[in-house]
């Protein structure tokens, strides 16, 4: 992992290969350990570069609110900082693809292509946004000990849950691990975002859109339709995966990703 400062913080990250730049922005609340199957597969034939986001991973905590736009923002200048002038292709999964949202409207000219993995066009309803609300304010007040349990559990297929017990651990000890400020920071971001439903029509990037066939989080009915809303968009669906395809049948995802780079 190196560091790298930016205007008002430092960001640490994966930067391994040489070739067209691959950007790898990991979900909530974990870090840039989710990609290690990705990072595996393309390092010898893309840079890849698998950041840490703002308040996560080895970076400090963040506090007050970290919207989507800040951390597009923090991407773009990690870019500048590292000398990348060229277009990329960059890769979210959940929160990760709602920056990748704010990355298209406000750094359109860095992208080359869009992949999009277990996340969501449509901005949060009034109830998701009153439980984010209350999920950041347990993070504060009681730790992320109890809330890794439960959502480590839900981002995963049930079946992996009940047979891959080692995976879930991995993930359960990311998120217990995430700072409290950090993680009630970035809920407060994802409920602020704004919806992107109406702006599907105009992301003119060619588009990979993955969802495993167990998403309870992001269904991949919801995803196929969003998908089908963007006109150079194919949608990609993981089996034997749920919110975490990359990580539960990274074979899958890495074959439907080499053949779109291509």
């Amino acid at each position: 992992m190196k560091k790298v400062a930016l205007a008002d913080t430092a960001l640490h990250l994966h930067d391994e290969g040489t070739g067209p730049v691959l950007l790898l922005v990991h979900g909530f609340p974990l870090d840039h350990s989710m990609w290690r199957e990705q990072i595996a597969a393309f390092r010898h034939s893309h840079r890849v570069l698998a950041p840490d986001l703002r308040g996560f991973g080895q970076n400090e905590a963040a506090e007050g609110t970290v919207t989507m736009e800040q951390f597009a923002d923090d991407l773009a200048g990690l870019l500048d900082a590292l000398g990348i002038t060229e277009k990329i292709t960059f890769c979210g999964l959940s929160m990760g693809g709602y920056i990748a949202w704010q990355f298209w409207q406000r750094h359109s000219e860095r992208l080359e292509r869009l992949i999009l993995c277990d996340t969501r066009a449509a901005a949060d309803g009034d109830a998701m946004r009153d439980q984010r609300a209350k999920t950041a304010d347990r993070a504060r007040k009681h730790g992320m000990e109890a809330m890794a349990r439960v959502m480590a559990q839900n981002l995963f297929a049930k079946a992996n849950v009940e047979n891959r017990p080692a995976l879930v651990e991995e993930i359960r000890a990311v998120i217990a691990g995430s700072a409290p400020s950090s993680v009630a920071a970035a809920l407060h971001g994802m409920a602020a975002r704004e919806e992107m439903t109406s702006r599907l029509p105009g992301i003119s990037k060619p588009t990979l859109v993955l969802c495993g066939e167990h998403d309870e989080i992001t269904p991949a009915a919801e995803m196929k339709k969003f998908a089908q809303q963007m006109p150079h968009a194919e949608y990609r669906q993981i089996p034997d995966a749920g919110h975490l395809s990359p990580l539960e049948n990274p074979n899958a995802v890495n074959a439907a990703m080499q053949a779109f780079l291509v």
